[in-house]
């Protein structure tokens, strides 16, 4: 059994925030990370931050992780790669597994859950095919491993996912053929359509796909035009040439091991799914258990290191490390998340948080 006083599990934006506040408060953290290196989505993220100075804007996503990684290092944070937590038990004990063999065992004061998201699938024949990828899958490929997934691409989602990766995908020469979403509008924002609009990119909305064509691989997309009712119109179905067909059509928060661990949870479809209940300290149902990131609710990069700073900072002084600024550290960054949910397009975030309160 390994004790620790702070223990947060996942190595993304909101799990690497929250380690640094509670350590700058003056708790002692770990971290455990199921990956090889810690940076989450942030290392594949190469396009640069809205939001103001304090969120990074104007910053690419991977230059914040090497920022967020030099103050791990300088706080002397220790950080578990390569190792999964698999359980939280009633009596606080979490389990995880290092590798493929090593199981370890330990016994925090608190735990920050920050475990993301992970992506959505839909359904659709043939949708099994080599060549049909999630979003995230194809920014790993191109922006880790430098491997382009393919050398003609139908991007299904226009979202800021699905806008900015289609982007990404001309800067490394794919074509891209079309951008489908099956919405009357596009999600994403405008900044981001305009470019891929300015490079030649059709984005259809009301579309989706009807079906994958190929044998061994993906060799074409047939797509379909939609009704109001989101039904396909029959007799406007076309075939689009394509060995690569990338799924961008949201996320679903991780929170298998919070309703393991007792967290009362409840469907909100604004946040992406089940996410626990938490109070305004981003504190569950269960007392020593805090949330941040993705898991708490889908949203951009941004406000998940807000609100892993608000999670690390809370969970320092329910361990009684309280800083001298306290209320105004706390103060600054709840409204840093409000400037973030602010105007029209952040509504139906104020409106899934408002459901989600203790």
């Amino acid at each position: 059994m390994r004790n620790c006083e702070l223990l947060i599990i996942g190595g993304g934006p909101a799990g690497l925030s929250a380690a640094i506040t509670a350590a700058k408060a003056g708790a002692r953290v770990e971290v455990l990370e199921r990956g090889a290196h810690i940076g989450g989505q942030l290392i594949k993220q190469t396009h640069m931050f809205f939001g103001s100075k304090k969120q990074h804007a104007s910053t690419r996503g991977i230059d914040i992780a090497d920022m967020l990684l030099k103050e791990i290092a300088d706080l002397n944070i220790k950080v578990h790669t390569n190792t999964t937590a698999v359980g939280i038990y009633e009596d606080g004990v979490v389990t995880a597994v290092r590798g493929e063999e090593e199981y370890i065992k330990f016994k925090p004061s608190a735990v920050i859950v920050a475990t993301g998201a992970s992506e959505k699938a839909l359904a659709f024949p043939n949708n099994d095919l080599p060549g049909i990828y999630g979003a995230g899958a194809v920014q790993t490929l191109m922006n880790v491993h430098g491997v382009r997934p393919g050398d003609d691409v139908v991007m299904l989602g226009a979202g800021n996912i699905g806008l900015i990766v289609s982007y990404q995908l001309m800067q490394a020469g794919v074509r891209v053929k079309c951008i489908l979403d099956a919405a009357p509008k596009i999600g994403g924002y405008l900044v981001h359509a305009s470019k891929v609009a300015r490079m030649g990119v059709p984005i259809l909305t009301g579309h989706t796909v009807k079906r994958a064509i190929g044998s061994d691989k993906l060799e074409a997309v047939e797509i379909v035009r939609l009704d109001e009712r989101f039904r396909p119109i029959e007799g406007t179905e076309r075939i689009i040439e394509a060995d690569t067909l990338c799924i961008s059509v949201g996320l679903t928060p991780l929170t298998e091991l919070l309703s393991m661990a007792g967290c009362k949870m409840k469907y909100i479809p604004q946040l992406g799914g089940f996410v626990p209940l938490r109070d305004e300290n981003y504190r569950t149902s269960v007392e020593n258990i805090f949330v941040a990131g993705d898991t708490a609710g889908v949203e951009e990069a941004s406000a998940a290191m807000v609100e892993g700073c608000i999670s690390g900072l809370m969970a320092a002084r329910q361990l009684g490390h309280v800083p001298e600024d306290f209320a105004a550290l706390a103060a600054d960054y709840r409204a840093q998340l409000e400037a973030l949910r602010s105007g029209p397009a952040g509504r139906h975030i104020r409106d899934g948080i408002a459901n989600a309160d203790l």
